[in-house]
């Protein structure tokens, strides 16, 4: 049981490291609800923009299946960098604040219902945009993350991930009543954000045993 509580907790900081900031613009798209646009646009927006991100980082699972593990652990140090550069930064680069986007549509229309309608709904993929653009550095942390796993670590991961995601869409759902805490969770969210980048780096180096590469650390 040891390595479900250590997946568990790789899956937990990860999902942290990469969606800890999307409740920000997610509670800009839910203040911007209307006849329109929906919270379920939102929410599926949010849902389909995070799976691509995903299935663009897939490559790296599949990689981890033919290259030795010690080699493809040498991955780690993407979320290492990642996190010393953020570290580093003195850019205060917020996240997405200001979602400017034209919610009305060209035609008046009746409210789409059905989950098909709003899965062909453009609204839906403009949330899906900021997501995929928001999440620039999601690639890089989940590439060797991936390839570090097996099947069933896997599996553990992205529940853990999609279930943060849910997470964070009923948040900023909540806190369109409060927008200002938005910003102060991502403030507080970004100082702790390098740190976990770093720690999870370490960890696959650690688990794929690659620092054994290095003149000095082998036996």
């Amino acid at each position: 049981m040891d390595w479900l509580f250590s997946t568990a907790l790789v899956g937990a900081s990860a999902a942290f490291a990469t969606t800890f900031d999307d409740n920000v613009y997610l509670t800009a798209f839910f203040g911007k609800v209307n006849r329109h646009f929906r919270p379920k646009h939102v929410v599926m927006g949010e849902f389909i923009g995070f799976t691509a991100l995903v299935l663009a980082s897939l490559p790296g699972f599949f990689g981890g299946l033919v290259i030795p593990e010690m080699w493809i652990g040498l991955l780690g140090f993407l979320p290492i960098i990642i996190g010393i550069t953020n570290f580093m930064s003195r850019e205060d680069n917020e996240a997405i604040q200001d979602v400017s986007l034209d919610m009305t549509p060209d035609k008046p229309r009746r409210p789409n219902k059905s989950l098909w309608a709003t899965l062909r709904d453009r609204q839906t993929y403009r949330v899906s945009a900021v997501t995929i653009a928001n999440g620039g550095n999601n690639i890089g942390i989940y590439v060797p993350l991936f390839a570090s796993s097996n099947i069933n670590s896997l599996g553990i991961i992205l529940a853990i991930c999609y279930l943060t995601v849910g997470v964070w869409c009923f948040l900023s759902y909540r806190m369109t009543s409060n927008p200002l805490m938005a910003p102060l969770l991502a403030r507080y969210g970004r100082k702790v954000f390098p740190l976990v980048l770093i720690w999870l780096g370490f960890s696959i180096l650690m688990k794929s045993e690659s620092y054994r590469l290095f003149p000095g650390f082998g036996t």
